[in-house]
């Protein structure tokens, strides 16, 4: 690799220039990749491109990390918003949506042994129980995992010096990492600066956008000043206190705009109380909030994780990131990590270790801080950025279980005043992101109101408010990775968030008294016929058994037994679960890179993005309730 360059104090910058064809598939457009050792335990992992159709040297520089913590920004590259993708056959093609249309695209690996990023280094196997890395004591590997083909040199899970345990320690490494990319390759290093990231971005973006501007105010000797322009954040997990919350709203009142109802009365009442009933999820993280320990957090976060969101998960046997989806879903295709774990590929972009897509070592050590389930200042620096003229746009997916927002007159009246601006909030109208939105109004800002994002394709694809520099747009029929499902709209709204155009036409320049006039609800309704009531495996579909079905419901399943079981040692019992909806075959309309037949492999963890489990398994223990009585109860006793 060559070395491009030392900085006097603390890191260098390891590269390649990548060939075309490995990704990028134009041999006029150059892609280089690399590492920048942010410190002896910190080598950060880089994937830059050019712009496609603008002079690189002149052209927007946009950064891209996705959330997890610890899932490898190559997700965005190859099954969203890259030049290129991987197809069932393990070729490369073509991502004509690509975001290099628009703007120079940097990928970042982090935080430390996340994706490409290492520590040290160790021979070893991945556990396919749950997606974590076994090191070995010498270069040997067991002759099953041979077979398994997961044998390599990765990142040392048990070296844990470098790793940070919450979004604000993670701030510093991330910010280095811009700096070194910028000194190495000032032709395209800007002052004005765009971010984006997806899921559990939604705590790393206001968090590192904030840490960014803080390190400008210092002006230190020997950095470059990255001044924020631009901020997306796509189906982000902000504020854990109203999103855990959603996941009753979502699934059961008012419900979601598919007409899918998982629950029958009995189960919905368990689930509301295990969310609002006292020693419950609300409870811990109200505790959490109050005390800010470590323990408290954490113990709140697993609970809330385990008989919240994943009662969705046991019960149901959906898919998270897209309740139209039954597991295992194929989509989007993972045929990209088998590309990465190539020796020519991995030559060719000077990778050191093997490539994972989900770090468990890294989800771990947020997990001792409870950092899922902290504000962590997210909503705060938000209101900062809004506040300073920063472009920020908040992107949902309309199918995604997994980051969905409760408006807040759906909550109990404590929660109205979450906040300092909450009181601004006007009440909900449907499950989506707006209630944090409308959490962080700038004071004296127009409200906006609801109208529908034109594309070059003449099909409403879905709606956006936007009030000044701050915009918030519900995508229809789209699951977590927004850019995946409906490619043409993300594009759309990036290119025109970065030039400094609204993001519903594109056609006005945005300035403070810029407003969206239109409907206060979002009301389109897709209904029922996409949600998927049949497998599809080897390419034949399989409908689904109604009895077996049925049993699943029911908690007869193994997995939902264990699920009930649990929650019946914390008080009461869970009560028959009934699929409510109608079972209408899969209407196939998503669109895009998709493979139809092809299962993803279990090993491969995905979401927000650790939250959920890969092959059924729970990466978490089942943490207790501590220093309270959960109690049942059901919803008559609550007063609802």
């Amino acid at each position: 690799m060559n070395l491009a360059y030392v900085h006097p104090v603390t890191y260098q910058v390891r590269y390649k220039e990548v060939p075309p064809g490995i990704c990028e598939q134009r041999d006029d457009i150059k892609s280089i990749s690399g590492y920048v050792d942010v410190s002896a335990e910190e080598h950060m992992f880089f994937w830059f491109f050019e712009a496609r159709n603008a002079d690189p040297t002149t052209a927007p520089l946009t950064t891209w990390i996705n959330g997890g913590p610890g899932t490898s920004s190559m997700v965005g590259l190859f099954q969203e918003i890259g030049p290129c993708a991987i197809d069932a056959d393990g070729s490369v093609v073509n991502n004509p949506y690509s975001w290099t249309n628009a703007s120079n695209l940097l990928f970042i690996d982090q935080p430390v042994q996340t994706g490409f990023s290492y520590s040290s280094t160790t021979s070893g196997y991945i556990n396919l129980e749950d997606g974590s890395i076994i090191p070995t004591t010498d270069d040997s590997c067991p002759a099953e995992e041979v077979t398994n083909g997961t044998c390599g040199t990765y990142s040392n899970p048990n070296d844990l010096i470098g790793i940070p345990v919450s979004t604000s320690a993670a701030a510093s490494a991330f910010y280095a990492t811009l700096q070194g990319f910028m000194e190495a390759f000032p032709q395209y290093a800007r002052e004005g600066f765009h971010f984006a990231t997806e899921s559990y971005g939604g705590h790393y973006g206001p968090v590192f956008a904030e840490y960014i501007e803080a390190k400008n105010a210092e002006q230190g000797s020997g950095t470059t000043n990255i001044s924020l322009e631009t901020v997306t954040i796509v189906n982000g997990w902000i504020n854990p206190l109203i999103q855990y919350a959603a996941y009753y709203n979502f699934t059961v009142s008012p419900g979601n705009t598919y007409d899918y109802m998982p629950y029958n009365d009995s189960a919905a009442s368990t689930l509301y109380s295990t969310v609002y009933g006292p020693g419950g999820c609300v409870d811990q993280l109200e505790n959490c909030i109050a005390t800010g320990t470590n323990s408290v957090c954490a113990a709140a976060d697993n609970f809330c994780l385990n008989y919240v969101e994943n009662f969705y998960d046991e019960v149901t046997g959906r898919d998270e990131d897209d309740i139209r989806e039954l597991e295992p879903d194929p989509y989007p295709s993972e045929s990209y990590v088998k590309y990465l774990n190539d020796a020519t590929v991995q030559a060719a972009i000077g990778a050191y270790v093997n490539y994972t897509e989900q770090s468990i070592a890294v989800a771990a050590a947020f997990n001792t801080t409870g950092d899922d389930g902290r504000l962590d200042g997210t909503t705060t620096d938000l209101l900062a950025l809004v506040e300073r003229g920063v472009v920020v746009t908040m992107v949902y997916g309309d199918a995604d279980y997994n980051s969905n927002v409760s408006p807040l007159s759906l909550l109990p009246p404590r929660f109205h005043m979450l906040s300092r601006n909450q009181a601004n909030s006007k009440p909900g109208n449907w499950l989506g992101g707006e209630a944090i939105y409308n959490s962080i109004r700038v004071p004296g800002s127009p409200t906006p109101g609801y109208v529908n994002i034109s594309t070059s394709d003449l099909v409403v694809h879905g709606q956006a408010k936007q009030s000044g520099a701050f915009a918030f747009a519900r995508i229809y029929e789209s699951g977590h990775e927004v850019p995946y499902y409906q490619p043409l709209t993300a594009l759309a709204i990036f290119e025109r968030a970065i030039n400094g155009y609204d993001i519903a036409t594109g056609q006005d320049e945005v300035n403070r008294d810029y407003v969206t006039v239109g409907p206060a609800k979002s009301t389109y309704r897709e209904g029922n016929a996409t949600v998927m009531f049949a497998l599809v495996q080897s390419g034949e579909e399989t409908v689904v058994n109604a009895t077996t079905y049925d049993h699943v419901m029911k908690g007869e399943s193994a997995p939902s037994r264990q699920l009930l079981a649990e929650l019946e040692a914390l008080g009461g019992s869970g009560g028959e679960k009934v699929a409510v909806g109608n079972a209408t075959a899969f209407g196939g309309v998503l669109e895009g890179l998709k493979e139809v037949g092809k299962e993803k492999e279990p090993i491969h963890l995905r979401k927000r993005d650790v939250k959920v489990r890969g092959g059924g398994s729970m990466l978490d223990e089942v943490t207790g309730v501590e220093g309270n009585v959960f109690v049942r109860r059901g919803l008559d006793d609550l007063g609802i």
